[in-house]
């Protein structure tokens, strides 16, 4: 009996790895998303010079934090994947937990600084600002917990030197995360 070929390959015929391949595509849908949210933002704010007023109110020095701790945590996912790439997948299920934290890290600061701007009465309904705060950084911060659970994933494998490859492709989605918050922190935070 002759042996079925596989439905999928784990090359493209332009020999780019198909797992890569994939996380470019997720990648392109998440920027019409979060690319559809700025420029929304951006145009409002453009109209709504009051927000200027409303924005004075952002905790920017918890806003700085978080950007130093996810350029942090970027830096361990780099070092994970160079440890993949050796094939040391012990080393790199360790960064990658390193990269976890950052994100944990990243998750508490985030709730003190809305637990605190919630009760300023400073919520989702008080303005259109408000509205697009909550929205843009609460979809970056869900952006977060999903990629903390795919590195938690990977990096148990990653432990047992299972599909090392899939550490580069967690990474490739936390610099995309990464990325997001650089655009959101002057925005929400610095434009005011």
């Amino acid at each position: 009996m002759a042996h079925a070929k596989p439905i999928a390959t784990l090359r493209t015929a332009a020999g780019v790895p198909v797992g890569r391949l994939a996380m470019w595509w997720l990648l392109a849908s998440e920027i019409v998303i979060f690319g559809g949210l700025l420029v929304g933002y951006i145009i409002h704010r453009n109209g709504h010079p009051e927000w200027a007023i409303e924005a004075a109110n952002t905790n920017t020095l918890a806003g700085a934090i978080n950007t130093f701790v996810l350029l942090t945590s970027s830096l361990s996912a780099v070092l994970a994947h160079q440890a993949a790439q050796t094939g040391n997948g012990k080393r790199a299920a360790r960064f990658l937990w390193l990269t976890i934290l950052g994100a944990c890290m990243f998750l508490v600061i985030k709730s003190f600084e809305w637990t605190h701007e919630i009760q300023l009465g400073f919520t989702l309904t008080k303005s259109g600002f408000w509205s697009f705060y909550y929205c843009a950084a609460g979809l970056h911060a869900a952006h977060v917990i999903a990629g903390s659970i795919a590195m938690g994933v990977v990096a148990v494998d990653a432990a047992k030197g299972k599909e090392l490859q899939r550490v580069e492709y967690v990474g490739i989605y936390w610099h995309f995360v990464d990325v997001v918050w650089i655009f959101l922190f002057p925005l929400l935070y610095i434009a005011k």
